[in-house]
């Protein structure tokens, strides 16, 4: 597991340096200057540098970014593509394949909830719907509160011997998140489509 991060983040690795022939969905390195302040500001705990806490924090972050943001497999540096999996709340567990084939939000946003009751599908969605939607904050008719939306859960990730992720395993309720994202006054037609975009992702892709 590494234990340094790149020039360009503080804690994220693999953003810089060898990574200049890298292939970014977006077309280049995603920018979290705004996402890392939010992230100061509201964490509990400051983990000693070098500490294994503090490893498993970047390490996470740094899986995140490579999900959502390298186009190749060859691409990544913390997971062994030929093993991984992830699955939610104990469903069948999705190889790369599936995941890149879903998008990187809707294997999150899996349900058992009836059809009807869903303010968010994921079988209705595509990669690209999704990533519209957590991009310009959740345009589904719903004036936006302007307050803090939060979600509790665990996660469990497992390494090889090379200290590759080949196993993620995440335990929470993505209704938690929906719903604060659909607490506001519903919007007429005229302005359904104008949601702003998100200003905390709008530098990250």
């Amino acid at each position: 597991m590494a234990s340094s991060v790149g020039e360009g983040d503080k804690y994220r690795y693999h953003l810089d340096g060898e990574e200049e022939n890298t292939e970014w969905r977006y077309g280049a390195p995603p920018n979290y200057e705004v996402v890392n302040k939010l992230f100061e500001e509201g964490r509990t705990k400051i983990w000693p540098a070098g500490s294994l806490e503090e490893k498993v924090q970047n390490l996470v972050k740094t899986w995140e970014m490579e999900m959502f943001h390298k186009v190749n497999l060859d691409d990544y540096k913390t997971t062994d593509p030929k093993k991984y999996t992830f699955s939610l709340n104990g469903r069948e567990p999705m190889n790369y394949e599936e995941i890149m084939k879903n998008g990187g939000y809707n294997p999150l946003l899996q349900t058992s909830l009836p059809e009807k009751l869903r303010v968010y599908n994921p079988a209705d969605e595509t990669a690209q719907s999704a990533h519209l939607a957590f991009t310009t904050t959740f345009p589904r008719g719903h004036a936006p509160t302007g307050e803090m939306v939060e979600f509790f859960g665990m996660a469990v990730f497992e390494l090889d011997e090379h200290m590759k992720i080949v196993k993620v395993e995440f335990f929470y309720d993505s209704g938690e998140l929906l719903g604060g994202l659909v607490k506001g006054p519903t919007l007429d037609s005229t302005t359904y489509g104008a949601s702003a975009g998100c200003p905390v992702l709008r530098n990250t892709g």
